[in-house]
Order: C-alpha cells, then structure tokens, then sequence
C-alpha cells in the first residue's frame, strides 16, 4: 500500500510559554503544501526500513514511520510486521514538517492496510503522542494550532490560485537551539479575523515567524532570501517553523528564480 505524504508551512508562528513538561505553547498556523514524499508498505516476516532520496541524518532506527508501527503494535498486538519504503523528497530539518507527515501517514496507512478501524480522533490521539506537529496531518486543512501544536482549529481558506516558492538553503537548524533563542511572549493577535485571502495584508497585520530573527542573526545570509522573494514580487514571505526553509507566496508563478539563489539552494515552486 501507498502513500504520499505532504509537508506543511507555518504562517505566523509565536512562542507564548514554557510548559512544565519542558514543552513550549504556540500559537501559528499551519497550511498543507503539496510537497510529497513516497510512503509504501508491504507485509513482511520481520520490521525494516528502507530510504531513499533526501538524507535523513541519525540513525534509521529513530525514524517515526518505525516508532508509529511499534505505538499501534502496544494495542493491535496482532499487527504483522511491514517493510516499510520511505522515498524523502521533502528536506528534513527544514521547517516542513517532513518527518512528522512521514509518521502520521504510517498510522492512515497501517490503519487501512490491516482493517484496525480507528476514527480520524483517534489517528490525532495516536499521531499527538509521536510528536506535536503530527496530528496536523491528520486533518491536513488549515487551521490554527496552539498548544504544542497539537491543538487544532480548523479556519475556512484557500491559497489555491497563488503559487508557493520554497528556498532550502541546506542548513539544518536544531529545534533544541532555536528554542533557546527565544523568549516566550503573547502573540496578541485575532487569528479567526485576520484577512487570509489576502497575504499582503499580513506582515502589517504583525504575522511574524519569531524564530526568524534568531536563526538569520546565526546566519545572516539568510536575510538574502527574504530579500529575494519580495523583489521578486512576493504578497507575504516567512520562515516556516524554526528553519531554515524560506517561502513566499505569489500572485502570479515567478520565473528564473532558481539563478538568483547559490547553486546549492534548493527552490521549489508550487501551485496552491
């Protein structure tokens, strides 16, 4: 069985506090991109893993594919054992969310696969214990995530007509240090009322990504980025998640974006 599961971008994102459980609380919201990677399972007699495409660093043991299969093994006691095919065409550790759409589409995937019947409520239940952006791509519509991200709420729009770029610049940024950069503070804004289908009204509507400005201050050249895709004509453009990928979105699909950028950039360009 396949699948293709897609990445994700934050559209503001704000630290608000440090939980007891070491945890922050956010507040952001997430919007599905059609950015996919290669997801297949087959049943097998012993658990493996198989991956190709993109590096994933670490070892492969760790993958959540692997960590979702042995989380519904604790109550499917019956569940076979799968080789698991994984193709990564989403870069990892680039504020995607690649790694967490990996793991959730294993839970669909098993769930379909062997008949377990578990509700859309209880592949988020499962998915929140893998990690705090999985349960999103169990809804995978827009919505506005607090909590550690696991909270969702749904909002009612569409980008579809405007075209996303994507810059990766090859730096992998640790969560662990991107959070120690910051200092928690209310996010002050009314999320159900900002204008959401009209991206140029965002940055003065104060829609910041705050991990944006430590992870340029580590990197400035990043700054070019940002730089780059409003010259080019961009209605909003953001760091997503804690980085290093860059976004911006376009009324109309830029052209020859890709040699503005070092040749060890990767630049996508998407339809919404």
């Amino acid at each position: 069985m396949l699948t293709f599961p897609n990445c994700k971008i934050n559209i503001g994102l704000f630290v608000t506090e440090k939980r007891e459980d070491g945890f922050h609380n956010i507040e952001s919201v997430f919007y599905p991109v059609p950015w996919l990677d290669a997801l297949e399972i087959i049943e097998a007699e012993t658990l493996s893993i198989e991956i190709s495409g993109q590096d994933i660093p670490g070892d492969p043991s760790t993958n959540l594919c692997l960590k979702a299969w042995h989380l519904l093994k604790k109550d499917f006691t019956a569940l076979p054992p799968v080789a698991l095919y994984l193709h990564k065409v989403i870069p990892t550790g680039a504020g995607l969310g690649g790694g967490s759409s990996n793991g959730t589409h294993m839970l669909q995937l098993l769930n379909q696969k062997f008949n377990l019947h578990l509700s859309k409520e209880q592949l988020i239940g499962y998915a929140a214990k893998l990690g705090s952006d999985c349960p999103f791509f169990a809804e995978n519509t827009p919505c506005i995530a607090t909590g550690r991200g696991e909270i969702l709420t749904p909002i009612p729009f569409s980008l579809k007509g405007y075209h996303l770029v994507l810059v990766n610049p090859g730096i992998h940024i640790a969560t662990p240090w991107a959070f120690r950069q910051i200092t928690p503070t209310a996010a002050n804004l009314d999320w159900e009322k900002l204008n959401w289908s009209k991206p140029e009204t965002w940055q003065a509507a104060g829609l910041i990504n705050v991990f944006q400005a430590p992870v340029i201050k580590e990197y400035p050249a990043l700054q070019k980025i940002m730089n780059i895709l409003f010259e080019q004509g961009a209605a909003y453009a953001a760091m997503s998640g804690s980085g290093s990928t860059f976004y911006g979105i376009f009324e109309q699909a830029p052209s020859g974006l890709t040699l503005l950028f070092p040749e060890k950039y990767l630049v996508k360009t998407l339809p919404l």
